[in-house]
């Protein structure tokens, strides 16, 4: 059924959930996996950075890099094959341009619920999602929300 799953990844319990559920159909149907992590840009640490330059970039880089190598262990111990990405940009943009670049049959993300305000402001990743993706979308929401 699905031979190549995008699966991204944060290291949030959204991310968590996104990450078991694509593991098990990963290894029902045989499939490799992507797992990708995403920086975008946040204005508000672009704008702080300007003012008073910290390490927070890097601490915030380091923190994606060991959650990618946390999800890439979780799969390798269930016997899957793990390509890891890390790419800068907006999410669903760059979800969608890996999804292609990879001929991803499915990608899974998680379902982080927002109020109407942060939506505006920010947009949805799974919405904005829809419009990018060139495969199937499951959208895996954890079981104890």
């Amino acid at each position: 059924m699905y031979q190549k799953i995008l699966l991204a990844y944060d290291g949030s319990q959204e991310g968590r959930a996104a990450l078991k559920q694509g593991a098990e159909l990963a290894t029902m149907c045989k499939a490799d996996v992507c797992l990708l992590a995403v920086m975008s840009p946040d204005i508000g640490v672009i704008y702080a950075e300007a003012a008073v330059p910290s390490d927070l970039p890097d601490r915030m880089l380091a923190e994606i890099k060991a959650s990618l190598q946390e999800g890439k262990a979780k799969l390798q111990d269930r016997g899957l094959s793990v390509e890891t990405r890390l790419e800068n940009g907006i999410p669903a943009n760059e979800i969608g341009r890996v999804a292609q670049e990879i001929n991803a049959d499915l990608i899974v993300v998680g379902h982080r619920e927002q109020g109407a305000l942060a939506r505006w402001w920010g947009g949805s990743t799974g919405a904005s999602l829809l419009a990018h993706a060139p495969c199937s979308i499951l959208i895996a929401i954890a079981k104890d929300a």
